[in-house]
């Protein structure tokens, strides 16, 4: 299980700026933690979430992308196993 700490959402922030996501932190009447914006490369997060809800959101969305690892170095490809084998026992 990954840990809810802020050093956990930091890693996914850097996942996702290696995909070529910019992940934001706004306010706004969100019915969930995170959206990516249509048709851009922009992931908005309900800034008035807790620290559990943000990652969780993040990975949620991480999990329903076509990522390509090529863009991954090794550690951030060993991250995002980890987050996919997690899935793979939910």
């Amino acid at each position: 299980m990954l840990a809810f700490t802020q050093h956990n959402l930091g890693k996914l922030e850097d996942l996702f700026a290696a995909l070529g996501y910019r992940v934001r932190y706004e306010k706004g009447s969100f019915r969930t933690g995170a959206c990516v914006l249509q048709n851009t490369r922009v992931i908005v997060v309900n800034r008035f979430s807790n620290l559990e809800v943000r990652i969780q959101s993040l990975i949620l969305l991480l999990r329903d992308m076509e990522v390509d690892t090529s863009l991954l170095d090794e550690k951030k490809r060993d991250f995002y196993k980890v987050i996919k084998k997690e899935e793979a026992t939910l």
